[in-house]
């Protein structure tokens, strides 16, 4: 991967919807040039798919919560995760260092629905205990990094 993939990537990052035209007037390549750089990203697993950005209070999940969870001392991981993949509540799952096992997002519609999905998430075996935080206001989110997207590693100089 060069310095005109990470732009591809960068682009596509801001508009998922962009044309291969569109992507090459951005990198300076043709149309024809992006279509093949794109295949191969997407062939080699670097691009994994394209999504709608939705605002999740205009479908109805005006409730976010981070859910810390702590394993029990028999937990199993894979096992924990499988189950939280269960829950539609539950939007993202990361693994995480320290005392708490996974970090989730939930999203739902109602803090009587952030209960109930609580209340069936600490139901899942292996997880001891959880702590949630609630979430107020979203300053920013999903935003593409692209910070670097025009550097090779190592072009930042000596």
């Amino acid at each position: 991967m060069d310095a005109l993939d990470r732009q591809i990537i960068a682009a596509l990052r801001e508009n998922g919807r962009a044309t291969y035209a569109d992507l090459g007037r951005k990198v300076g390549l043709s149309a024809s040039a992006v279509h093949e750089r794109v295949g191969k990203l997407e062939a080699t697993g670097v691009i994994v798919g394209y999504h709608a950005v939705v605002d999740p209070s205009a479908v109805g999940l005006g409730v976010t919560a981070l859910v810390g969870i702590h394993p029990t001392d028999t937990a199993d991981d894979d096992d924990v995760a499988l189950e939280l993949a269960r829950l539609i509540e539950v939007e993202s799952c990361y693994r995480v260092a320290g005392d708490e096992s996974f970090i989730v997002k939930v999203r739902v519609a109602t803090v009587d629905d952030l209960e109930r999905a609580l209340g069936r998430l600490r139901r899942i075996h292996g997880v001891a205990r959880t702590r949630t935080t609630v979430v107020l206001s979203t300053r920013f989110e999903g935003r593409p990094n692209t910070s670097d997207a025009a550097f090779e590693p190592g072009d930042l100089g000596a």
